[in-house]
């Protein structure tokens, strides 16, 4: 009988997975379906047979030792139908068990914050439910710090092999096994806090430093705060994600922010010094006497906090001035006198360049400052 190394084209210190990549590609090449000549069939068993002998830790060791490898003699016929599929469509998983122990998901948590917290940052204690590791079994899962015991139905392998009959003769299908759902063990007294998973669910409350500068959608992720995998597996990882609540009085672009106060007719003719609310507390502003309607001031330095950087922004301060709808007949003579101490005629406008509209460049017809008054109307 040929060397069963030989016939797959491997050494004889190969992984399983160089054998297993070997007998994928020499399945393609010899498969009966694909390659319908007779002399072609017999290559097939016999590739199938060498990988059923050296895919198997025992039966190899046994081979290895002079032994044929073969249970009750040699069968040429059996395959593995997993493996001829995994041949034609490029699967194949791990074999073997799978640990009991895994790594823990992420989890996502969104924290709302408001404007000024975003601005200079914050501490937050936040309550979360999640999975974390069982005290009682120290995350073994079995009671009073017991082990658990290889399968006896899977021999530890995690699972079982059932052969049958088809067109192509012995088709061999491998299982997870029922009796140790793949792990190729068994708690035979599981913990009575965690039923042998483990880990339990509870609240837990975490501390978060949001940094300045932060705006909605920014993540922040915390590495092994999410919950514990099962076995007591390490933990995940904790994201926030940040929504920032709308301001009674602000309005966010970027790191800089925009207020809109009005003022009267007098205030913008004489000038006036007011107090503004900002997030640092109130701010003084001297308003010239002159300023025109949709004027922009700033404030330097008032906005929000550069985030992973220095500085912040500034507060821009959009000025609205208020004309008064009633007047008494003596204040319409003063205002009339006024004008005319100043030779304007009523009667006479000026139409203005479209370069000259500086508060109207907007293709929808609104400059900033007027969205930014809608919005606050």
């Amino acid at each position: 009988m040929a060397d069963l190394y030989q016939t797959l084209g491997v050494g004889r210190d190969s992984s399983f997975d160089d054998i297993k990549k070997a007998y994928r590609r020499l399945a393609r090449e010899y498969h009966p379906d694909v390659n319908p000549d007779p002399s072609v069939q017999e290559k097939f068993k016999e590739i199938t047979a060498a990988y059923e002998v050296l895919s198997d830790p025992e039966r190899r060791q046994n081979y290895d030792l002079g032994g044929s490898g073969f249970s009750g003699g040699a069968n040429f016929g059996g395959f593995g139908f997993s493996d001829i599929m995994d041949a034609f469509f490029g699967g194949g998983g791990q074999r073997g068990p799978r640990p009991r122990m895994r790594p823990g998901q992420d989890a996502l948590l969104r924290v709302e914050v408001d404007l000024a917290e975003a601005t200079f940052g914050c501490e937050r204690e936040l309550s979360v439910d999640t999975a974390v590791r069982c005290e009682k079994c120290q995350g073994s899962g079995s009671r009073d710090g017991g082990s658990a015991s290889t399968c006896r139905i899977c021999n530890g392998r995690g699972e079982t092999q059932q052969v049958s009959r088809s067109i192509l003769g012995q088709v061999m299908t491998t299982r997870p096994c029922a009796n140790c759902s793949g792990y190729g063990s068994v708690i035979s007294d599981p913990c009575s806090e965690c039923a042998g998973d483990g880990r339990v669910r509870t609240r837990k409350k975490i501390p978060v430093k949001i940094p300045a500068g932060v705006e909605t959608g920014n993540r922040i992720q915390m590495s092994g705060v999410g919950e514990v995998g099962p076995g007591g597996g390490p933990a995940g990882d904790l994201y926030l994600e940040i929504v920032v609540s709308a301001h009674e009085n602000l309005i966010r672009e970027g790191i800089n922010l925009h207020l809109s106060i009005t003022i009267n007719m007098a205030a913008a003719i004489l000038g006036a010094k007011v107090k503004l609310p900002t997030l640092d507390g109130e701010r003084d502003l001297e308003i010239k006497a002159g300023v025109q309607s949709g004027e922009i001031l700033v404030l330097k330095g008032l906005g929000v906090t550069k985030l992973r950087g220095s500085g912040r922004g500034d507060l821009l301060v959009h000025i609205d001035i208020q004309t008064p709808t009633k007047l008494t007949s003596e204040q319409e003579k003063l205002i009339d006198n006024f004008a005319k101490s100043r030779k304007e005629d009523l009667n006479k406008i000026k139409v203005n360049r479209v370069n000259e509209l500086a508060h109207d460049d907007e293709s929808d017809g609104k400059g900033f400052f007027n969205r930014v008054r809608d919005a606050f109307r």
